[in-house]
This record gives C-alpha cells, structure tokens and sequence, in this order.
C-alpha cells in the first residue's frame, strides 16, 4: 500500500513514521514523505514575535528560514526511514500540506498525518490539516494522536453502512493478524437511536452477530458494545472507559451536505479522541 506521510519536524510527524512499523499491515507500506513548503500562507515562527527594536525580519529571511527547515526535515526523515527499515522517498511541495497529501495519495493510498505540528500556530495549523484531509481525502486516513505502540485493543465503530463495510474491509485485508502468538481485541461498538429502539434493537444484535463473525474469521477477538443515543457521544464513552490503542470508523459521503448531515461523527471523533483514529474511505 502507498502511504503518504505528512511531515514537519515535529514529534507528530515522527509519530506518523513509527505508526506505520506498528501497524499490523499484510506487506510493507511504501512510504512518501511530503514536507509542506507553501510561502505564499506559512510565515516562519519567528515572524509570530516581532523583535522589541522593531527590526522584524523581512519575507526574505521567513523563506530562507521556511527552507532550511525544509531541508532539516528532507534529511532527518530520511534517516527516520532507514532506522525503521522503510523504504520510500521525501518529497518537498510549495504549496499547502493538505493538497500535497492529497495530491499524492489518490484514491488507493493510505495518508497518515500528525493532529499537531511545532510551535503554537503550527498546532493550529496542522489541526485544520488534519480536519481538512480527513473530510476531503478519497481514501483512509490515519490521524495520529501519539507515540506509536504495540496494537492490542482496537475500537470498530460500526453501522451497517457501506462505509462501515470498507472500514471493516481494511481491517481484514489489509492487517495481518495471528490470534494464537498475537492477539488482537475489536471492540466493536454499534450505536443506535432512542427513536423506535424497541424496533432497531434486533436489528442491531443481528448486525453485531455478523460483524463479529467476519472479524473473528479474519483472526480477532471480539467484544460487542451495543449503545442506544447519540453516536458520537456513545462512542467517545467507550473510548473513555476502553482505552482502545486505535479507533477505526468510516467516513460517510462525499458532498457537504452529507458531510455536514453524516460524516460529523468521524470529524467529532478525530477531534475528541486522545488515541489514533483511522477513517476509512
């Protein structure tokens, strides 16, 4: 699988390297690393603190400062790749890092990007990044949240969608999971409404039933999570008693309408979690 990675000298970006050694994956993602160098928008840090004498820095100095970086990261992200046993290639682009990302990955990559980035505005910058990729991408995205670590515990929030179907799909495709030597726990978690309850309710079970069959069949151990309100907030509840390593959710529709209508679970998750959360598409 083609991986594309957004980095920036930051941890979060480190992060995002050691995800992919972590991960599970069937083969060896091959990985493209994409450092954002867009001077027209992303002023230096140092220009967010004008000198007391008045003698700010000239947009001159911001763009060498903006590209020395960008060569920092060039070879310290190579190095990253080799340490982790990684092949790939680091690409730098003049333009936004959420267009890069996207530009790269296509439909059939995988793009994995920090929630964070270096300094306070890159935070809030990569926070909008990762937002924005995540609505906008045609293919999963992965946004990490923290230092990787061994999966054991990851949460599958389902609802018998087509998206949930990809989302379920990744798992089983593209992981490879030994239940014997290396055990991994779905916490499968299926939410329904408080509106006709009493009618959904076996549908629910019988959904929880035939996703824990196929999960289960591709090498899982599974734990059901049925939950009766409002899906984000019955997920995030999980999430706070769990502790899953990962959370895995589809992501629904492409236009803003459903985005705003649908998809506002996968946003409202990716913003609240203190965990990785991979949206598939």
């Amino acid at each position: 699988m083609k991986t594309v990675v957004g980095i920036d000298g930051s941890k979060y970006g480190e992060w995002a390297l050691e995800w992919l050694v972590k991960l599970p994956f069937r083969t060896v993602p091959s990985v493209v690393g994409v450092h954002g160098l867009d001077l027209q928008s992303e002023p230096a840090p140092f220009l967010t603190h004008p000198s007391i004498s008045g003698l700010e820095p000239d947009a001159g100095e911001a763009a060498h400062f903006l590209e020395s970086r960008a060569k920092r990261v060039v070879t310290e992200t190579q190095q990253r790749l080799k340490g982790l046993g990684l092949k790939g290639t680091v690409r730098v682009e003049h333009e936004a890092i959420a267009n890069a990302l996207l530009k790269y990955a296509g439909r059939n990559g995988l793009v994995v990007v920090g929630s964070r980035g270096l300094g306070t505005l890159d935070r809030f910058m990569m926070g909008s990044v990762s937002t924005a990729v995540t609505l906008h991408a045609s293919c999963p995205v992965l946004v990490v949240k923290e230092a990787a670590k061994p999966i054991r515990r990851i949460l599958f929030a389902t609802d018998g969608s087509p998206a949930s179907e990809k989302a379920r799909q990744f798992l089983t495709k593209q992981f490879r999971i030994q239940q014997d030597t290396d055990p991994v726990v779905i916490l499968l978690v299926h939410v329904m409404p408080y509106l006709r309850y009493p009618v959904v309710k076996e549908a629910g079970e019988k959904l929880l039933a035939q996703e824990t069959a196929k999960l289960e069949k591709a090498g899982y151990r599974v734990r059901e999570f049925p939950r009766v309100g409002p899906a984000g907030d019955e997920i995030m509840k999980v999430v706070g008693r769990e502790q899953p390593d990962l959370i895995v959710t589809g992501a629904k529709g492409r236009s803003a309408v459903t985005r705003f209508l649908q998809g506002s679970v996968s946003i409202k998750i990716v913003q609240r979690s203190d965990c990785s959360v991979l949206v598939v598409r």
